[in-house]
């Protein structure tokens, strides 16, 4: 009797693509409002408080690294659904806070 080892399938987990779609969602949205946020800091200054800090903060909220550091530092798991409203909550209040001239 030979031993014969399992051939692997080749096929991935069903979410697998969409887990590598978020991901580089992620950080596109990290790149772009952080980024933008920051930029706009740098250009206008930090006051009013819309100029960049709702941007800069929705970015951080999305940034996979926040929910690595956040498990690491503090045992805490954000997965991306959470990280992903977080962010878009903080844009939603950035707009509002725009619109109304606070």
């Amino acid at each position: 009797m030979t031993d014969q080892i399992p051939a692997q399938s080749n096929a991935r987990q069903p979410g697998a693509w969409m887990a590598r779609v978020g991901l580089i969602a992620a950080w596109l949205w990290t790149i772009l409002a952080a980024g933008g946020g920051a930029m706009l800091l740098i250009e206008r200054g930090p006051w009013p408080l819309t100029n960049g800090w709702f941007a800069l903060l929705s970015g951080i909220a999305a940034c996979p690294l926040t929910a690595w550091l956040a498990r690491r530092a503090f045992g805490i798991a954000l997965s991306g659904r959470a990280r992903f409203a977080a962010a878009a909550l903080i844009w939603l209040a950035g707009q509002i806070a725009r619109r109304t001239g606070f």
